[in-house]
């Protein structure tokens, strides 16, 4: 599917997110696939490394307490030992960025995910949402692997904010889904209330603000600017921020547009709206706007406003 969008290790944002917001409106759990895919991609083309013609790939960066993965780079074949959380899909996969730790920092690794080495726990997977991706654990021994950048590089890189956005353009592309069906679906009654006609004012403002605050971070992931990852990160902080709040009142504006009868009786609906509650589940809440209140005071104390 990457291809067929023309999306590669060095497209440009602006088509990324274009395309995964209108793959999310369609089907989240096929953009929760691709995001990714896209993802690795652009790590690759980074560090200077092309993707195997054919590769399907993951980036598994999360951090559990009790799932430790470590990387030894002592030998002339570096391998990482160990567990990882939170490995959507990996015994679908082909490959995976698998980001380890060593006394030096982390690392990001390629992996090729069908290495001997490489096992995916069996793990139950009750989830309504996203239902198609269980993301359980993968145990790797002594795997070979292909290190990409120096320590600490995936996180320092300013396209890692660049990243966080791409996945709130998915947030978004699935809640366009959910309004598109519900304005469908109030159209076809035969006396449309003036109430649904509020609701639907309400969420073409809500789409109208994420998709402003997309176009301005558009304009400065691929425009001329150097961004540092510092400054990069505040903005993304900021727009996931936007994104998150303005998707979850999408969603629920959705739902009062298109009643009970959607979400009890129309398996698109339900589906999409489940896969978004799931999907969104990934934000940090509290903790990013924590983030940027602590960027912007710093902000504020060395600039001012």
């Amino acid at each position: 599917m990457s291809r067929f969008l023309g999306l590669t290790g060095t497209s440009s944002h602006m088509l990324q997110w274009e395309s995964l917001v209108e793959v999310a409106a369609i089907d989240v759990a096929v953009a929760r696939m691709l995001e990714p895919h896209v993802d690795a991609l652009g790590i690759l083309a980074e560090a200077g490394h092309d993707a195997p013609d054919g590769s399907t790939w993951g980036v598994y960066a999360a951090e559990a307490p009790a799932h430790v993965l470590t990387v030894s780079t002592d030998a002339e074949q570096p391998v990482i030992d160990g567990e990882k959380a939170w490995c959507s899909l990996a015994a679908e996969l082909s490959h995976a960025i698998v980001i380890a730790d060593s006394h030096a920092g982390s690392h990001a690794c390629a992996v090729d995910l069908r290495d001997p080495g490489v096992q995916a726990q069996p793990t139950a997977w009750p989830s309504v949402g996203l239902q198609e991706i269980p993301s359980g654990s993968v145990a790797f021994t002594k795997t070979p692997i292909t290190v990409l950048g120096p320590p600490n590089w995936y996180l320092e890189r300013p396209a890692f904010a660049w990243g966080g956005i791409r996945v709130a353009a998915c947030w978004f592309g699935a809640a366009v889904g959910l309004a598109r069906n519900a304005v469908r679906r109030h159209g076809k009654r035969s006396n449309p209330s003036s109430v649904g006609e509020m609701l639907i004012g309400q969420l073409e403002a809500e789409i109208f603000s994420i998709r402003s605050a997309l176009a301005q971070a558009t304009a400065a992931a691929d425009g001329s600017d150097e961004y540092s990852r510092a400054r990069a990160w505040t903005l993304a902080l900021t727009v996931r921020n936007i994104v998150y709040s303005g998707v979850r009142r999408i969603q629920h504006l959705s739902r009062e547009i298109a009643g009970p009868a959607a979400l009890t009786g129309d398996v698109g609906f339900a589906k999409a709206d489940a896969d978004l509650t799931v999907y969104i589940s990934q934000h940090h809440g509290p903790r990013d706007e924590a983030a940027l209140g602590a960027e912007l005071r710093s902000k504020v104390d060395r600039d001012g406003f």
